[in-house]
């Protein structure tokens, strides 16, 4: 059991020096905004432009910026003649009573958040409005109900991965017998259909947020092919891919068993599937804003590996394990898992330091922003989860025995279930405000 955990700690050792390896990926600042655009917005113009600069921040790619007029025509874009990545050209058509106004929206290639706005200019004779109907209404906006159902997917997203990778990592390492019982197979099959179905709905939320369109626009064809042309929807495509894979490594996990989960060929399967669904997520993260985006990026990959190797297994006992109060399993698979989560908690704190560190930057941001907010929330919910978790681990050191001794009593096991329903009520509650942090700006 030892041996195992060790393997465990060494491949979380060796885990960012793969992860580095596969490619580290580039610099941003925040979400991607406007800077500039040529004509000004709110400028008097002698006669009608027949095209729009628009400039950013960041670079963009063309399939992620969208110009669209008042009346929802979208507008064609293209690279200025300068080929610079961060401007784009858009062409206009002649405006209609004297007054030209556009909505513009672009995609971060690193998260896929969405930012928008209205540009408008007064044309011949006509002078731009500063006080009417057209300035006080809202800029354009991703709809609150996609916004609240992207969040809702990602959720079901990170909770589907930490189940079943933690789970897969649980039956390996500690409880090979675990693959023939049925609420462990049960666990595993719920948490990738989740794991399927979330990354799929996700698809659709992405493209309507992104469009800034509604509900319905998330069931479209169309909103899925335009999606699939942009960064986050490539990577949300390759994560449901991966999810697909992991249906062949399951499926030979539930016929084979124990002896399945002991053969190195499926090992390396499982690892290779496990790695692929921890890196995808991630690339759909802040991890890579701040002045070290590769050390960002491996920080959230452990982050991911360890939260999924702790959550995972502790949703495994709780549902699999602890109900069966097995004398020999709980003395065989209870300290190995105490050592495990051990070593996770503390690649978890240690990352999210550095997450902290490089999304952050500055106390200022932490107490002064909304995602600083977040994050504050997000430590608090943790630090009261350590306690739960240390709680189990003080009922593992002096109560254990006993109750190998009493053959698993139900009164003297009780203890540590009530811990462990704790420590997972709460950790739904961290995913949760996890899912909130994607969509929030750092603000750096």
């Amino acid at each position: 059991m030892t041996r195992h955990v060790r393997r465990t700690l060494l491949l979380l050792v060796l885990t960012p020096l793969l992860y580095a390896l596969v490619g580290a990926p580039q610099a941003a600042s925040a979400h991607t905004e406007l800077v500039s655009a040529s004509p000004k917005d709110g400028a008097d113009l002698a006669k009608a432009p027949d095209h729009l600069t628009l400039t950013f921040d960041e670079p963009v790619d063309l399939a992620d910026v969208r110009v669209l007029t008042m009346d929802g025509n979208r507008l064609p874009v293209s690279r200025t003649a300068g080929g610079a990545k961060d401007s784009v050209r858009v062409a206009l058509a002649a405006p209609e009573g004297g007054e030209l106004a556009v909505v513009w929206s672009v995609v971060d290639e690193e998260d896929g958040h969405a930012s928008s706005g209205r540009l408008t200019f007064g044309v011949g004779a006509a002078t731009t409005t500063t006080g009417g109907d057209e300035a006080a209404s809202p800029v354009p906006a991703p709809s609150p109900s996609v916004r609240k159902g992207l969040v809702a997917a990602r959720w079901a997203g990170y909770l589907a991965l930490a189940l079943f990778v933690g789970g897969l990592a649980f039956v390996t390492l500690l409880w090979p017998r675990g693959a023939h019982e049925p609420r462990a197979r049960a666990l595993l099959v719920l948490a990738w259909t989740v794991g399927l179905l979330a990354t799929v709905a996700a698809l659709g939320l992405q493209g309507a947020y992104t469009a800034l369109g509604g509900m319905r626009d998330a069931l479209r064809p169309a909103t899925y092919a335009e999606v699939l042309a942009t960064e986050p929807g490539v990577v949300l495509a390759s994560r449901g891919l991966l999810w697909v894979l992991a249906a062949v490594v399951l499926g030979a996990l539930m016929q084979g068993g124990a002896g399945t989960s002991r053969s190195p060929g499926w090992r390396v399967g499982a690892l290779a599937v496990a790695f692929g669904l921890l890196r995808a997520t991630g690339m759909a993260g802040h991890n890579s804003e701040g002045s070290e985006p590769t050390w960002g990026a491996i920080a959230d990959f452990v982050h991911l590996l360890g939260a999924s190797l702790w959550i995972g297994g502790l949703a495994m006992l709780t549902v699999a394990v602890l109900p069966r109060r097995r004398a020999g399993e709980l003395a065989a698979v209870v300290p190995g898992y105490s050592r495990l989560a051990a070593v996770s908690v503390t690649g978890i704190v240690a990352a999210g330091l550095v997450l902290a560190w490089q999304v952050v930057g500055s106390y200022d941001a932490l107490l002064h922003s909304s995602y600083g907010h977040l994050l504050l929330i997000k430590t608090a919910v943790l630090a009261a989860v350590l306690l739960a978790a240390y709680a189990s681990r003080q009922w593992v050191r002096t109560r254990l025995d006993l109750a190998v001794l009493l053959r698993g009593d139900a009164a003297t096991v009780r203890p540590f279930g009530y811990s462990v329903a704790v420590e997972t009520g709460l950790v739904l509650v961290v995913l949760v405000v996890t899912s909130l942090l994607v969509t929030a700006d750092p603000g750096r």
